[in-house]
């Protein structure tokens, strides 16, 4: 990290209270007027920090900017160290750079997280709106080394971690759609797009990105009017702010982690099923070329749909589209 980042990360460590410029710059190695230089420089990123000639300075509790800094910090008061964070206040999608990472032989886990896309991806090949300053667009790269059928159950773990990482952060009872979309009061407030690299000589899967699309709080303009009736946001328009994007992104990360380290354990699954909108629902199952309808029996342990389609035969859902009644 450079200065910039190693003075943010002492702040968002120390969050609330106030550090001292003489102690910041005995910390850092570095002069005072070097401290002051970079808490300008923080200041025109939009951090909000109290200076006091008496104390020094400090990030008051209500300052929400994304940055590797504060997501680190959340992460190391919770034991987790060393994660590889990387910050871009705009990319073209998050999930795109995390494969580009993995083209340049990344080696270990990483995270790639930003304040906005200019090219969002979501399921099937469809855009994900992604507005600056009001979201939360995290895609994580997963070295697991595993077979194809154990890899069909990283979407399901994610959206338990999803659901985790908001009801933590916010108390918020988050529900799952199959497969990929987490839903509050029968509103989309998050997406997952996952993604899989094989190797060719091993035939294993050798690297998983795990992108993940969250609606923070509602944006200024409001949501696109092809949206406005379909999505939501953990905090609408004159609600008040109880978190911030960086305890979700940690809460996220930590999660993740923690489900996908040993897929072999899918004990998680009944939290799936528990959290469901679909299980024991009629549906619509939707493919190119067809539209029919179902009753979803079960779901699997790898998060496969049993479903009952109209003439008694069974069928299972792997992957593919739904529609629920209210869509």
């Amino acid at each position: 990290m450079g200065t910039k980042e190693d003075i943010l990360l002492l702040l968002e460590k120390n969050r609330g209270q106030s550090i001292s410029g003489q102690l910041m710059a005995e910390n850092l190695n570095i002069s005072r007027a070097a401290v002051w230089k970079n808490i300008k420089l923080l200041e025109q990123e939009g951090h909000l920090i109290e200076a006091s000639t008496k104390v020094g300075y400090k990030l008051v509790d209500n300052s929400d900017i994304l940055s590797a800094s504060g997501i680190n910090a959340i992460l190391e008061k919770e034991g987790v160290y060393n994660q590889k964070i990387i910050y871009y206040r705009s990319i073209d999608s998050t999930n795109k750079e995390a494969k580009r990472l993995i083209l340049d032989n990344l080696e270990h886990t990483a995270v790639v997280v930003s304040d906005h896309q200019t090219a969002g991806l979501g399921r099937n090949g469809k855009s994900f709106f992604s507005p600056s300053g009001s979201g939360l667009y995290l895609s994580m790269v997963l070295k697991p080394k595993i077979e194809p059928t154990v890899a069909l159950r990283v979407t399901s773990a994610a959206a338990v971690a999803t659901c985790r990482a908001i009801e933590e952060a916010t108390s918020i009872k988050a529900k799952i759609k199959w497969v990929n979309d987490i839903y509050i009061d029968k509103l989309k407030v998050a997406g997952i797009l996952t993604e899989g690299i094989s190797g060719f000589e091993s035939r294993r899967i050798e690297s998983i990105v795990v992108g993940i699309g969250l609606n923070f709080r509602e944006p200024d303009e409001g949501f696109p009017t092809e949206l406005k009736n379909v999505a939501t946001s953990l905090f609408p328009k004159g609600q008040a702010v109880t978190t911030s994007r960086n305890e979700i992104a940690a809460k996220l990360i930590i999660h993740l982690l923690s489900l996908t380290n040993n897929l072999d354990d899918n004990s998680y699954i009944e939290e799936y099923r528990n959290r469901s909108m679909v299980l024991h629902k009629d549906l619509f199952v939707i493919t190119p070329n067809s539209r029919y309808q179902a009753f979803v029996k079960h779901i699997d342990d790898n998060g496969a749909l049993v479903v009952v389609l109209e003439d008694g035969t069974k069928q299972l859902l792997q992957s593919g589209e739904i529609s629920l009644r209210f869509d």
